[in-house]
């Protein structure tokens, strides 16, 4: 049996999908209880009376061209979130298996495994080595019931790429063995390519995208699964067969068009450039110890007061992310980039606390 299959809980491999109805979109539709009327502004150009396609094929396609793999490699997603949540379904049972972390990270990981009532294996980063993986650790902790293995790269909250020779060495060991995800959401801030190249080479490799960093769609909810046919055929079993809205459908079709990709990617290098400015004001601010190198369109700072800090940003008109609350992290604040503006609005009100 194809290994991602026979890492899914059984229930799963045999789950029979729900039978939504068809997609037949040049026939008038008399088959799905819907309204046949339009609600007052819908601007939409499907219209939202109409149930919107189940794994929309065009969007499936652009973001296949966009992500240089198959379309059949594809699941499109609520966000990373979404993604996340359906391989905890696939892949975890309930009081038996369990999914390895490696901290400090995102924290839906765990969220979802803790829903699906799978336990949580961490494994720190190396913050004396600027967050590394250490990959001899990871494989020394992995358990056969040890299902999903997380790997954010570049990481969220700490901003660094994680080393590609150690990222193969875990991905290499364990194919097979345990689903591996490389969280990529924002891996387009940084100087590396994706590894969804990998796919072809590792059976149980998962790599997680998304539209709403660099393409500016947080509001969207737009991810995408990328992952072996067999595992993606699992996933479209599972996720509810209307779980995008008709205008995030289109909007997200709207950002793909190639000179929206263009200028997407003019305004990151940009943002790149502010982040560097902003970088260099934070170094000299008598509030912040030290400013953690980033991958990412965000920085790691650690605090001397990350309470006057926090204050100082509120007063200014601003809120930045507190991470104290995680011990890998006590006095550790993220700091969005924004526009200049914004960013400025920030920064002067540092200088005048």
């Amino acid at each position: 049996m194809n290994p991602a299959l026979a890492l899914a809980r059984p229930e799963i491999r045999g789950i029979k999908p729900y039978s939504h109805a068809a997609w037949l979109p040049s026939l008038t539709r008399l088959h799905a209880n819907e309204a046949p009327w339009r609600p007052a502004g819908d601007a939409t150009a499907a219209g939202l009376n109409r149930y919107p396609e189940p794994q929309p094929a065009a969007l499936v396609e652009r973001l296949a061209g966009l992500y240089a793999v198959p379309a059949g490699n594809v699941l499109v997603a609520r966000g990373s979130d979404e993604a996340i949540d359906v391989l905890s379904r696939i892949y975890l049972t309930a009081g038996a298996d369990a999914i390895l972390q490696c901290t400090p990270t995102f924290g839906m990981y765990q969220v979802a495994a803790h829903i699906q009532g799978a336990a949580v294996v961490e494994i720190p980063l190396r913050r004396a080595h600027g967050w590394a993986l250490d990959p001899e650790q990871l494989l020394g902790a992995w358990k056969p019931h040890v299902k999903i293995i997380y790997l954010c790269s570049p990481n969220n909250p700490t901003g660094n790429l994680l080393d590609l020779a150690a990222l193969e060495a875990v991905v290499r060991a364990l194919d097979g063995r345990a689903i591996v995800v490389i969280d990529e959401a924002y891996i387009e801030w940084s100087d590396r390519a994706s590894l969804s190249a990998w796919l072809p080479r590792f059976s149980t490799l998962a790599i997680l995208r998304t539209l709403s960093k660099a393409h500016a769609l947080a509001g969207a909810r737009i991810g995408a699964l990328l992952g072996p046919a067999e595992m993606i055929q699992l996933a479209r079993r599972v996720i509810p067969p209307y779980s995008l809205a008709q205008p995030t459908i289109e909007a997200a079709l709207r950002a793909l068009e190639p000179q929206e990709v263009a200028a997407s990617r003019a305004r990151m290098a940009a943002l790149l450039e502010e982040r560097e400015y902003v970088r260099g004001r934070l170094a000299n601010s008598p509030l912040v110890e030290r400013v953690w190198p980033s991958d990412a369109n965000f920085l790691l700072i650690d605090c001397r007061d990350a309470d006057r800090f926090m204050r100082s940003s509120v007063a200014g008109g601003t809120i930045v992310r507190d991470l104290r609350a995680n011990p890998a992290l006590p006095g550790s604040l993220r700091i969005s980039i924004g526009t200049r503006k914004e960013n400025d609005a920030l920064l002067n009100s540092l200088e005048a606390a």
